[in-house]
């Protein structure tokens, strides 16, 4: 007899299988009776020499129920299934991402039904969708205590002061939460304090991000008192909040971040008293492997003492500090104590004028650290001498391992320069990307040092990019270009900008 049709109890009495379920809810058929098992329970023989946990009508009402349930379950997942179709998306391993859907209000209130039936979410990312900013509770109202999202990322999402204010609610419930990331939402900063507060009760939060939130002086006062609360913090991003200079006055909450390994502060408006307060907490960072201190002007002449005290970050992997009007004595101090930090990948100290001319005290530096991978100098006025002294280290086999070297915008440089660089650029084996554009404003014709460009590019097994915009090539070198693409096209971009 079919499977599917009945089947034959132990005695001899024939019962009929319980209804299908949809498979594809897990666990549902250990909540029906088993078959063969409905006579000593409702058999009315057994029933007063017995005890009954339960009557026939009882159970009856509860396997409806169940089935009821069940039926409810699976039509909210077939209509979830439909919803993610229509956006282009679907859950993959517990995450699901609607970034840049384009939600419109609709998909808004949809969203809100279809994580109801994603219990076991744990990273949820609705970034770059701005009709979720005045909706975020009707959203995440489901999310309950004993949440599994370990990931939630609201990036530009035209967040309002009422849905900062209901994050700070929601996260006492987010026990397990790991990454939070409100960056670009700049109306929350008249809720962070329900924000900060909340930040209280996630102590398991490794990445926090608020970038370009409007944060004030006194944003950086409540979320200081917060730091002490977050023992398990890996990276903070407070960068590009211009009205925070001026709240680092007293930070002693940051200084116990003992884990922190990547704090970006860049274009902060930092002010002379937020560098010396930040030349006492900085040195206590001992497990920081990144520090962008970028874009903030008024620290070329009051972080002298910041920038040696770097010497004492062992592992510091990352250092950007482009664009800061350093002065020679601050660039002295900073060339000084990066002799100490052998572990630098990355190192960016672009539109500083002072270097030019200066590279030399960056010459140890670039020696001992036999890791680099990244080297940015745009805009600081190099001059011949300096690549000179480039060149030199290159010869030495100091750089063997570097991948990005960006040299535009420095149209000090003569033909000379440009010359011995090139000839030596081959030996460069894991470059990827190299800059000698030049600035906007300027226009120079490529000397006799292009052909040495073209040669030493076909020795570079791994270069694919080569920016050299308002470089003039006459008919020969554009010619010669030409054919170099046409041999090269699917590996190598030359970004000329067109020909003049």
């Amino acid at each position: 007899m079919s499977r599917t049709g009945k089947k034959s109890s132990s005695d001899g009495e024939t019962t009929p299988q319980a209804p299908l379920v949809n498979e594809s809810i897990k666990g549902s058929k250990s909540r029906f009776p088993k078959a063969g098992s409905r006579k000593e329970s409702i058999d009315p023989k057994t029933t007063d020499s017995q005890p009954q946990d339960k009557t026939p009508k009882t159970i009856f009402l509860d396997t409806a129920k169940t089935l009821a349930s069940e039926t409810e379950l699976g039509s909210r997942m077939e209509e979830n299934e439909w919803f993610l179709k229509k956006l282009g998306r679907k859950a993959i391993n517990k995450r699901l991402d609607l970034n840049n859907c384009r939600l419109t209000t609709a998909n808004v209130r949809e969203t809100g039904e279809a994580l109801k039936v994603l219990p076991e979410l744990e990273e949820l990312n609705l970034s770059w969708n701005s009709k979720v900013g005045g909706n975020l509770p009707l959203i995440l109202q489901t999310l309950q205590e004993g949440s599994k999202i370990q990931t939630l990322e609201l990036v530009d999402c035209t967040l309002t002061s009422e849905d900062g204010v209901f994050v700070g609610q929601l996260l006492p419930r987010l026990q397990k939460l790991e990454v939070l990331d409100l960056s670009i939402n700049r109306n929350i900063s008249g809720s962070l304090n329900s924000i900060a507060h909340g930040l209280k009760s996630t102590p398991n939060l490794k990445v926090l991000k608020l970038h370009s939130c409007g944060l004030s002086q006194k944003s950086v006062k409540l979320l200081d008192a917060a730091f002490r609360y977050l023992c398990e913090l890996r990276t903070l991003d407070l960068s590009c909040n211009k009205e925070l200079g001026g709240g680092f006055e007293d930070t002693a909450g940051l200084a116990t971040l003992e884990h922190l390994e990547g704090l970006d502060l860049r274009q902060c408006s930092l002010t002379a008293d937020d560098v010396l307060s930040l030349t006492q907490v900085i040195p206590l960072l001992s497990s920081l492997q990144e520090l962008d201190l970028s874009a903030n002007k008024e620290m070329g002449s009051y972080s002298e003492n910041l920038l040696s005290r770097l010497r004492f970050l062992p592992v510091l992997k990352s250092l950007i500090i482009s664009n800061c009007a350093l002065k020679c004595e601050t660039f002295t101090a900073l060339a000084e104590a990066s002799i100490h930090l052998p572990a630098l990948k990355v190192i960016n100290l672009s539109w500083n004028k002072c270097i030019g001319g200066n590279l030399k005290l960056l010459l140890e530096t670039l020696k001992l650290s036999m890791s680099l991978q990244v080297l940015r100098l745009s805009s600081c006025s190099l001059v011949t001498e300096d690549m000179t002294l480039l060149v030199s280290v290159i010869q030495t086999g100091h750089l063997v391992r570097l991948q990005k070297l960006d040299l535009s915008y420095n149209d000090g440089i003569c033909e000379a320069g440009w010359t011995i660089f090139c000839q030596n650029l081959w030996l460069l084996k894991e470059l990827t990307e190299l800059d000698i554009s030049l600035r906007p404003s300027t226009f120079r014709k490529c000397g006799q040092w292009f052909r040495h460009l073209l040669s030493a590019v076909t020795k570079l097994p791994k270069i694919t990019e080569v920016g050299m915009k308002r470089w003039l090539l006459p008919v020969s070198q554009e010619e010669e270009l030409q054919g170099f693409d046409q041999d090269h096209r699917s590996s190598i971009h030359f970004d000329h900008g067109g020909f003049q």
